[in-house]
């Protein structure tokens, strides 16, 4: 516990600031990424689903949100 260095206020607010701003970056990089898939991601995901519909059936979005996560 000797080895822990003291810092002052303005310290842990800095570094809580430069890890927000990375934290924010990554989510906007994930985001980014996962939206440029999105279409791939909806087929794999439902893939599973449209294997145990029976043939010329289709999906149903039962609100208006649901239909949003797979456009």
């Amino acid at each position: 516990m000797d080895t822990l260095e003291k810092q002052a206020l303005t310290d842990h607010l800095r570094d809580l600031r430069n890890s927000l701003i990375r934290s924010l970056v990554a989510v906007c990089i994930g985001f980014g990424v996962s939206y440029y898939f999105v279409q791939g991601i909806g087929e794999w995901f439902l893939r599973p689903l449209y294997e145990v519909l029976p043939e010329g059936s289709q999906l149903i979005f039962t609100s208006y949100q649901e239909a949003f996560f797979f456009i």
